[in-house]
C-alpha cells in the first residue's frame, strides 16, 4: 500500500487529472487518471484540479541579515551603500543566538510559503565568523525540511577588507558550500577583476561552485561579469558559476551586451536576478526617466542561459518588506522585465522553481517517478493564475511528509440585489 496518493492534480506543464503515488518519501508513479481505486494509500488527497508544483527555490538570499530591519537604525536613503554601511554598524552587535533565532523564524515563513530550498550568502568579513557558525547551525537544524546552501560572501570586498580572504577560506573549511564575491565593491576596477580571478581559482582548486554578486550598480562600465565568464572558461568551471544581480547590464551599450551574452552562453553562466531589490535599489541617482535596474532577463533566457529570480532580502538594512513568498518575487520580475506573453509568464514561474533548482544542483527535484515527493498544492489552476493571484498554499509536502496546510481562501459577499451569501473564490 502507498503512503500517499494525490489525485486529480494539474501539473505545471499543463497535464491535468494526474495521480501522484508516493512510497517512502519518493514518487513512484505519475499517471493520468490514477486514483484511489487503482492505488490504495494510507493517505489520499483529491487535488480538485488545483496546481501541484515542485517546491519553490530561492537562489539568492541573505539569511544572516533577515528580520533585522531597524537595527541599529532604519536605512533612511534606501540606497545599497547605506544598507552596506548599516550592516557594518550592526555586525559588532550581533550575537549567535539572535542570528539563529531570526534565521529559524524566517525558515518557518519559508515553509509556510512552500519555499523548501534556499541559497543564502553569509558575510565572512567578521573575523569571529559569527554568522557562519550561526547559519551552519541553522542548516543542521532545518535539514529535515529545507535544503540550505551557504555562500561564503566577503561583503566588504575580499581584497578591500583586511583578513577577508583568510576568513573566507576558514568559512569554507567549516563547511560552507559555495565561493562568493563582490568585485564591484573592491576599491578599483582592477582590484575587482583581480578578486574574480582569485576567487574562481580558489573554487577550482577546491572543486566548489561560485556565486558572485556582480556589477550590482547602474554603472554601464562595471563589467566584471565579462571577467567572470572568462575565468569560468579558463578554469574549466563551465556550468558551475553564477552571476547574481548583474544590474549594470541594464545600462550597458547594446552592442557590448550582444558580445557579452555570447561569452556568458559559452561559459554556461547561470544568472540570478532579484526583482524586488533591483527595482528598489537601482536608479537611485536618476531623476527622470528612472532606470528599472534589473538585468536583461528575456535576452539572457533567449541566449540559453539558466536564469532564476531570488528574494535577496526580507526586512533587513536593504529592504523593509518581504515575506518569503517566491510568487511575489516572480510577480515583480514579470512586471519589471515586461514578460507578459503566455510563454514568458511561464518562464517567470520556472525562475522560482526548476531554474533555481538547477542552479543549486538539487538532486531528485521535480514531479516525476524517482523524484523526492516534495511539492506544493496551490489554489490556482495553472502557473499563470498562480502568478496573478500569488496563489494561496493549500498543502506543502517534503519527501511525502506534510509540513504545512491551510484551508482554501474564499470570501462571502453580502450585496443587496445580488442574492444573499454570494460565494467568491479566487480560482
Amino acid at each position: 500500500m502507498l503512503d500517499l496518493l494525490i489525485h486529480n492534480a494539474t501539473l505545471p506543464d499543463g497535464r491535468t487529472g494526474m495521480g501522484i503515488a508516493v512510497l517512502d518519501g519518493v514518487i513512484t508513479e505519475v499517471t493520468a487518471g490514477l486514483g484511489p481505486a487503482q492505488a490504495p494509500a494510507h493517505d489520499t488527497l483529491d487535488a480538485e484540479g488545483q496546481l501541484l508544483t515542485p517546491p519553490f527555490v530561492d537562489a539568492h538570499f541573505h539569511m544572516d541579515a533577515t528580520l533585522s530591519y531597524g537595527l541599529p537604525r532604519v536605512n533612511a536613503s534606501g540606497t545599497l551603500l547605506e544598507g552596506i554601511a548599516l550592516w557594518g554598524e550592526l555586525k559588532p552587535l550581533l550575537t549567535q543566538q539572535a542570528l539563529v533565532e531570526r534565521a529559524l523564524a524566517y525558515c518557518d515563513w519559508a515553509v509556510a510559503k512552500g519555499l523548501l530550498a534556499i541559497r543564502t550568502h553569509v558575510d565572512v568579513c567578521d573575523a569571529r565568523l559569527l554568522a557562519v557558525d550561526a547559519l551552519l547551525e541553522v542548516k543542521r537544524r532545518v535539514a529535515p525540511y529545507i535544503d540550505l546552501q551557504l555562500v561564503a560572501f566577503p561583503q566588504d570586498g575580499v581584497l578591500r577588507a583586511p583578513g577577508a580572504l583568510d576568513n573566507l577560506k576558514r568559512a569554507l573549511d567549516k563547511g560552507v558550500d559555495v565561493v562568493g564575491g563582490i568585485p564591484h565593491f573592491e576599491r578599483t576596477m582592477a582590484h575587482g577583476a583581480e578578486s574574480v580571478k582569485l576567487l574562481c581559482e580558489l573554487a577550482a582548486a577546491r572543486g566548489l561552485l561560485v556565486d558572485m554578486h556582480c556589477d550590482e550598480s547602474d554603472d554601464p562600465l562595471s563589467r566584471h561579469v565579462e571577467t567572470l565568464a572568462f575565468e569560468t572558461q579558463r578554469l574549466g568551471l563551465i556550468g558551475r558559476v553564477t552571476g547574481s544581480h548583474l544590474t549594470s547590464m541594464h545600462s550597458m551599450d547594446n552592442y557590448f551586451v550582444s558580445k557579452l551574452l555570447a561569452l556568458m552562453a559559452e561559459a554556461q553562466l547561470n544568472v540570478v536576478a532579484n526583482p524586488l531589490i533591483n527595482i528598489t535599489l537601482q536608479g537611485r541617482h536618476d531623476s527622470y526617466p528612472k532606470r528599472r535596474g534589473m538585468t536583461r532577463v528575456p535576452e539572457q533566457l533567449a541566449a540559453g542561459l539558466t536564469v532564476a529570480f531570488g528574494h535577496d532580502c526580507v526586512m533587513d538594512p536593504w529592504y523593509s518588506l518581504g515575506s518569503g513568498d517566491m510568487l511575489e518575487v516572480a510577480h515583480m520580475g514579470l512586471h519589471v522585465a515586461q514578460m507578459t506573453s503566455q510563454a514568458a509568464m511561464r518562464q517567470c514561474f520556472d525562475a522560482v522553481t526548476v531554474n533555481p533548482a538547477r542552479i543549486l544542483g538539487l538532486p531528485h527535484y521535480g514531479i516525476e517517478a524517482g523524484c523526492d515527493a516534495s511539492f506544493v498544492l496551490l489554489q490556482a489552476r495553472d502557473p499563470i493564475e498562480a502568478l496573478r493571484l500569488r496563489a494561496h498554499r493549500l498543502k506543502v509536502y517534503r519527501k511525502g511528509r506534510l509540513l504545512a496546510d491551510s484551508p482554501k481562501v474564499s470570501t462571502r459577499l453580502h450585496l443587496a440585489g445580488r442574492g444573499e451569501n454570494v460565494s467568491f473564490q479566487p480560482d
